[in-house]
């Protein structure tokens, strides 16, 4: 289960239709599976059916989260003409990510209709797709103090 708060996933949403036609990418980091910002990133590919990360800009970012202790939560991305499920090309990045990302879940926003978005979260072990539920809070529900 992904537990997300509102914020996140209107920030999410909002990045989607900002870059779509293009799909939009990005990240949720924080600790312990617990997301605390959305750090929003180019499609080098800028691309209505595809997304990559670019290599300069990822490797700041990750640098960013390791100088904060934190690590990707969410990895994100449209998808602009299609039901949000992970593509093929979607498994196969989860596999290369495997090697420098503990487990995250990769959450798919569908814009293909202008009025209404589709968030769906999956995890992606050894090319196996397993759909979770997302459960949506207010900021306030998930902070731990």
């Amino acid at each position: 289960m992904l537990r997300i708060r509102r914020d996140l996933v209107d920030a999410m949403v909002a990045h989607a239709r900002r870059d779509h036609p293009d799909e939009a990418c990005g990240i949720l980091a924080g600790q312990e599976d617990e997301a605390e910002r959305i750090i929003p990133m180019l499609n080098a590919a800028r691309s209505p059916t595809y997304y990559e990360f670019d290599a300069t800009e990822w490797n700041a970012v990750y640098r960013e989260m390791s100088a904060k202790d934190e690590e990707p939560v969410v990895i994100y991305h449209s998808h602009t003409a299609t039901e949000p499920y992970p593509s093929r090309t979607d498994i196969a990045r989860a596999g290369e990510y495997a090697t420098l990302l503990p487990s995250p879940h990769y959450v798919l926003i569908g814009t293909r209709d202008p009025d209404h978005h589709e968030l769906r979260s999956y995890r992606i072990d050894d090319g196996e797709v397993t759909e979770e539920e997302v459960v949506v809070s207010e900021a306030h529900e998930t902070q731990r103090r």
